[in-house]
């Protein structure tokens, strides 16, 4: 009440001294910031679009008969371990601090990177097992929450996903423009160097963010390792009904898009007979109008519609470019497609906003985590499941689909006409499947509340209490969990 409300020039600096103390943060100590959360997400994305070309050289050098199979079986177990691993990882975030699992997150996931020419056979392997932490959104996401309110979390997680998405404007075109000058080794060397100093940002620059009073004393001391099952804050899911709707809706409306992004760009190429040029602008085009959609756009929306009517904002665009991939066969519904799909790009940072705002100050990793980890296992199935529909439609994304159809045809004649005839109105096959996904999504959406803080009903009265489930899950919490309480609570917002 009379609080004035903070702009975006605050949320950028940060937490203002009195909100620092309230939480038990240190000023002297260095001020925390969403900007150091911007540079850790650019830095990283920008190391690993530069590597655009020189990593599918090196897939189709390493498994050439098998290269769509080979990519797909990598990064499912990589989304797996992801899947299993983010929410153990945002809750031990919230119990020893943001900054060490920032520095984890980031070093894990570039790891590979340097193997990419040393050793392909290793870069592989790494890239799979390097799944296990390469969580970096989930603990960005919940070094945001702890320096912003409620009103303003969903307008600085816009501002992530845009940098996110900026450091891919640029990077696929530099990264192929510096390999064709030097070479690919040079780009090589060039994304490590961006991720030691990623490295080194965390290290030097980055101050703490979680108050001191949610910290333990040291990192072992308290922790009862016996306890710390990745998959107990999943089983909890059930109890809290915000948190399973957001995960559905990931679930259904993240596997399309990320099967998408696994091939919509070779789609445009070999079966929309886009030029090299055009496969390029088109990148850039898609980049900027993200950035636009999840800074301004989103700032609006969640100003006027709230978190709800932003996600279900999203959804509806996601379906309509998802519609125009699946049916359109003309070069302008494709560019159409890309604007569109630049405005569904704000439903990630509104679902993540909305969970935010649901958790109380100490559960902002294992809320963020339980997310990234749905997430992160439609990072793996999405491109498998893009592929498989691809190759039921024989929709072949490589150079010799021509003579591999004549094969099939000759094979299984009848089988192939119908699937032409398919072809002939749903030209992509995968995208129409996916935006029917997304039409689940958009229905599970409809049944979610309005506002994320919600009361906790235990029979016949309302209680508003707190369900520490970071303090469970690390075996912190010496009284009793009923198994009725919710995921998430929010007996820490203001009544």
């Amino acid at each position: 009440m009379g609080r004035k409300k903070r702009v975006v020039g605050k949320i950028i600096w940060g937490p203002r001294k009195s909100h620092m103390k309230e939480n038990g943060m240190d000023p002297s100590q260095g001020q925390a910031s969403v900007y150091h959360a911007l540079i850790v997400i650019f830095l990283e994305f920008f190391a690993w679009g530069l590597l655009t070309s020189p990593i599918i050289d090196v897939l189709n050098n390493t498994f050439a008969n098998h290269t769509f199979l080979m990519n797909g079986l990598i990064q499912g177990v990589k989304g797996l371990l992801s899947f299993l691993s983010a929410p153990l990882v945002g809750a031990m975030s919230d119990t020893l601090g943001r900054k060490p699992f920032l520095l984890i997150t980031v070093s894990f996931t570039c790891a590979p990177i340097p193997l990419m020419k040393i050793s392909p056979m290793w870069y592989f392997a790494m890239l799979s097992i390097s799944g296990i932490f390469a969580v970096t959104f989930s603990v960005v996401f919940a070094y945001v929450a702890d320096i912003t309110t409620d009103e303003d979390r969903g307008q600085a997680y816009g501002l992530v996903s845009a940098t996110f998405a900026a450091s891919l404007v640029t990077s696929p075109a530099l990264g192929a423009y510096l390999g064709k000058v030097y070479s690919d080794n040079f780009v090589i060397w060039l994304a490590t160097a961006i991720a030691v100093l990623d490295v080194l940002f965390i290290l030097v620059m980055v101050p703490e963010s979680l108050p001191d009073k949610l910290r333990t004393a040291n990192w072992g001391s308290q922790i009862s390792w016996e306890k710390a099952d990745p998959l107990g804050a999943l089983k909890k899911l059930g109890h809290d009904k915000l948190i399973l709707l957001l995960c559905v809706a990931v679930l259904l409306s993240y596997l399309p898009e990320a099967g998408e992004y696994s091939c919509f760009f070779v789609y445009l190429r070999l079966v929309m007979m886009f030029s090299a040029s055009e496969v390029a602008s088109y990148i850039a085009m898609v980049g900027v109008l993200s950035v636009v959609a999840q800074t301004l756009i989103l700032a609006l929306l969640m100003k006027y519609v709230g978190h709800k009517g932003a996600i279900m904002f999203g959804l509806v665009f996601e379906i309509v470019q998802l519609a125009c991939f699946g049916f359109g066969s003309q070069t302008w519904v494709m560019w159409m497609a890309g604007c569109i799909a630049a405005m569904s790009s704000v439903t990630y940072p509104a679902i993540s906003a909305f969970a935010s705002s649901h958790a109380s100050a100490d559960q902002q990793g294992v809320a963020q985590g339980i997310i990234t980890g749905i997430r992160g296992l439609c990072n793996g199935l999405g491109p498998a499941l893009f592929g498989f529909i691809f190759y039921l439609f024989h929709v072949d994304l490589n150079e010799a689909s021509d003579a591999q159809s004549d094969v099939h045809s000759s094979e299984n004649n009848t089988y192939h006409q119908i699937s032409s005839a398919i072809q002939s109105v749903v030209p992509g096959p995968p995208f129409a499947f996916g935006a029917i996904l997304v039409i689940m999504a958009l229905l599970v959406a409809v049944f979610m509340p309005e506002n994320p803080h919600g009361t906790i009903h235990i029979g016949k009265s309302k209680v508003r209490r707190r369900n520490s489930l970071t303090l469970q899950a690390f075996g912190l919490d010496n009284g009793s969990i009923e198994d009725q309480s919710p995921l998430i609570s929010d007996a820490d917002q203001n009544p």
